[in-house]
């Protein structure tokens, strides 16, 4: 049973509690995690399993896997990290935020489960979700690695599928100075006989390497799958060109040819426990929902955007998104970013792009001061940089500057969009996944 001193704790309180009850916040040990699954019978899941590593790619292929599979008439859990304003985020089931006094019973029985164990905030947040899962009697849980693959929460369950997005040069501090290295280390989630989806077209040999030392079986974008754009949409390299062109989702930019198609490669090596028709996937891929990626909306005529690119590969990205989209009379940006990313490397893209900054502390923890990254834009050549106190802040100088037919692009970090989204009243608690009618069944 949950200690006394802790039975009335509200959600806030379980998550305040569990961030400061192991001693490190970072700890890539699978142990604890592992007895904790044990303990509470989670091991082996109820449901199939498809992982997500990768450095860039990883939420808009769980987006749009969680979409297909939702569209094919399945019950689908989400796990993500982090989230943009509220925990309940991270934990999804066919498109719909757990709720508080679900998320508070479930931490209530792992403290109960705990002993002499302890937990970090994401370790809770998975072995959390796993139970959720399990009680909601799903089809398919989509998971999110966190950082790496091999050590991270996610990986104490088996994959039944794979999918590496992209190698690129991110938490370097844990994962290696190299793309040799941090594949390999995301290549961890891989498991023996299992297929594993890999949409990186110059997969470091190392990938592979592991995947073949563990008897994984690889099917490697541009060798064993591939595709062909065809207007704005694609079709499978397989297709003839009779069939019908597949959409790509509603945000990103090219990258999402390559995401698309390893989410379709997933589906198609998962046909035999989880089958799903084209119709199921061109419409599950055409409306999948992603909070915080290339949002956008419209305020007294200014196209705002959010995204939650911070680091170099997501921000080219970002900036070639933005040129596709029609040209506004003048671009500003709110920005903010943590202190130990190429924060440099981020902001390069829009240097020739944007005409004032408006920048500030997203993070009291990590996060680079106002006057810091004002410093930084300064001297790699931004025209007018301006400073503010929050997020918020900087969202209502940058309103206040900004005309109709403007732009004004928030990017930088998840906490950077989330606090904007706020601020501006234009935080989405729900998905459109929830309205999936009653009579709708599996294709």
């Amino acid at each position: 049973m949950a200690s006394s001193s802790r039975r009335d704790f509200t959600l806030e309180r379980w998550l305040s509690w569990f961030e400061t009850l192991h001693p490190k916040k970072i700890d890539l040990t699978l142990d604890r995690v592992v007895g904790m699954l044990e303990r509470l019978k989670l091991k082996p899941p109820p449901y199939k399993v498809i992982t997500v590593a990768g450095t860039n790619g990883k939420g808009s292929c769980v987006a749009m896997l969680e979409s297909i599979y939702w569209h094919a008439g399945y019950d689908v859990g989400t796990f993500t990290s982090p989230h943009l304003w509220r925990f309940n985020e991270r934990i999804r089931c066919n498109g719909a935020d757990a709720a508080d006094a679900d998320l508070v019973e479930l931490f209530r029985e792992i403290d109960s489960s705990l002993g002499s164990t302890t937990l970090s905030y994401f370790e809770s947040s998975a072995v959390a979700a796993f139970m959720y899962f399990a009680r909601r009697d799903i089809d398919v849980a989509i998971l999110e690695v966190g950082m790496g693959g091999r050590l991270d929460a996610t990986n104490t369950l088996d994959a039944d599928c794979a999918l590496i997005v992209s190698i690129d040069m991110d938490h370097m501090e844990f994962l290696g100075d190299t793309r040799e290295s941090i594949g390999r280390e995301k290549a961890g989630i891989v498991r023996r006989g299992k297929p594993v989806v890999i949409a990186d077209r110059a997969i470091p040999r190392s990938v592979l390497e592991h995947a073949a030392t563990e008897g994984a079986v690889p099917y490697v974008l541009g060798r064993d799958f591939d595709l062909r754009r065809a207007g704005t949409g694609w079709r499978r390299a397989s297709d003839p060109d009779a069939a019908p062109v597949l959409p790509l989702p509603p945000f990103g930019a090219d990258e999402q040819y390559g995401n698309a198609a390893a989410c379709a490669a997933v589906v198609q090596q998962m046909a035999g426990a989880l089958p799903v028709g084209d119709a199921a996937l061109a419409a599950g891929i055409e409306r999948a929902y992603l909070r915080g990626r290339f949002e956008r909306h419209t305020l007294d005529g200014v196209d705002w955007v959010f995204d939650v690119g911070h680091n170099p590969a997501a921000a080219e990205g970002l900036r070639a998104a933005l040129e596709r989209l029609p040209p506004a009379r003048h671009t500003f940006v709110v920005f903010a970013a943590m202190r130990d990313k190429d924060v440099a490397g981020v902001v390069a893209p829009f240097l020739p792009l944007a005409e004032r900054w408006f920048v500030t502390q997203g993070n009291t923890d990590r996060g680079a001061t106002a006057a810091e990254l004002a410093e930084l834009l300064t001297s790699a050549g931004a025209p007018r940089v301006s400073t503010a106190a929050t997020v918020g802040d900087a969202c209502a100088a940058a309103r206040a500057a900004a005309q109709p037919s403007d732009r004004v692009l928030v990017f930088g970090s998840f906490v950077t969009v989330g606090a904007a989204t706020e601020a501006l009243r234009l935080y989405c608690g729900s998905s459109p996944l929830t309205d999936r009618p009653a009579s709708w069944t599996r294709v």
